[in-house]
């Protein structure tokens, strides 16, 4: 039976991807900030970028080098559809951010046009489809921001070419801080610096960190994600993209952060607290940006926010 609707908005959030332990397969999400997108069935097949806004700078508006067009492309590839899409794109998360704007637009077009079809996909067919966006932005298919943005709250997931997702439960008590500075790092840049082999005693060190950071959540184990809460790997390498990383970081911890890193990419860095704590912890994450010339915003998020969902229009 042909779906009535013509025309379907879909939010998504953005997201912290890789939680400092998880590189490209843990993630949570963010939903005080996200993007949508409204779709509309077409006669014409394919997809076509009708306008793209929130933003100054321009994105592409080939659907095969965009991240939302890609995902509805897949999408209508994947369900046998017989029509078209026309995509109006409303960016929420600023580029370049580690917040995982790319994600979030390629999850947001996936679920619009998900809900066009007459047999919708299943959530992991729409997972695969919105890794295909993403991929346009980052050049891999990874994961650490897509299934948060898509399920919402912590995600890990296991898997590319059959991904398996696993919400993990959030402490109780703990929210997220989100300081994010007037500074943009390209995703492409942020993975380009990345050594491509990892020393036995650091590969060992981060298992351990990502077990024991697992395994605190679903105990409610403070002191046990307090010790786990470290990146050996991938945080001493990018943090020399983010002036004044080190000192923030520092601030952070004194003033009783569980743990503080980069968010996915970068500049952005999180931390996670008691939710009182948070913000003298923003406060000292902004002062260390301060310092370096930069200007940031604050967000406090809770760690069980909903991911991606059709909005009333």
């Amino acid at each position: 039976m042909p779906n009535p609707m013509k025309t379907i908005t879909a939010f998504a959030p953005a997201s912290i991807g890789n939680l400092a332990v998880g590189f490209d397969i843990l993630g949570c999400a963010v939903p005080a900030l996200g993007d949508k997108v409204t779709a509309t069935r077409t006669e014409a097949p394919g997809v076509v970028i009708a306008a793209i806004g929130g933003l100054d700078l321009p994105l592409p508006t080939d659907p095969a080098r965009n991240t939302a067009g890609k995902a509805a492309l897949a999408i209508l590839d994947a369900g046998k559809a017989d029509f078209g899409a026309s995509l109006v794109i409303h960016k929420g998360v600023p580029l370049g951010s580690g917040l995982g704007g790319s994600a979030a637009s390629a999850v947001a077009a996936a679920v619009a046009v998900n809900a066009l079809l007459p047999r919708p996909l299943d959530p992991i067919a729409v997972l695969k489809c919105a890794m295909q966006g993403e991929a346009v932005a980052s050049g891999s298919l990874h994961v650490d921001n897509i299934a948060p943005s898509l399920f919402g709250g912590i995600v890990l997931t296991v898997g590319i070419d059959e991904p398996r997702v696993i919400s993990i439960p959030a402490p109780s008590g703990i929210a997220a801080i989100v300081v994010h500075p007037r500074l943009v790092v390209a995703t492409e840049k942020a993975r380009g610096i990345l050594k491509r082999s990892v020393d036995l005693s650091d590969f060992v060190w981060q298992s351990a960190n990502l077990a024991g950071f697992i395994a605190a959540c679903y105990r409610n184990d403070l002191d046990l994600l307090r010790a786990s809460f470290e990146d050996v790997v991938i945080e001493p390498q990018r943090q020399a993209l983010i002036p004044g990383f080190a000192k923030a970081r520092a601030g952070a911890m004194q003033r009783g952060a569980l743990g503080c890193s980069i968010s996915g990419a970068g500049p952005t860095i999180f931390a996670w607290a008691p939710a009182a704590a948070c913000p003298a912890i923003g406060a000292a994450i902004a002062a260390a940006f301060a310092a370096e010339g930069l200007d940031s915003t604050q967000l406090l998020v809770p760690l069980d926010g909903p991911g991606a969902y059709l909005v009333d229009t």
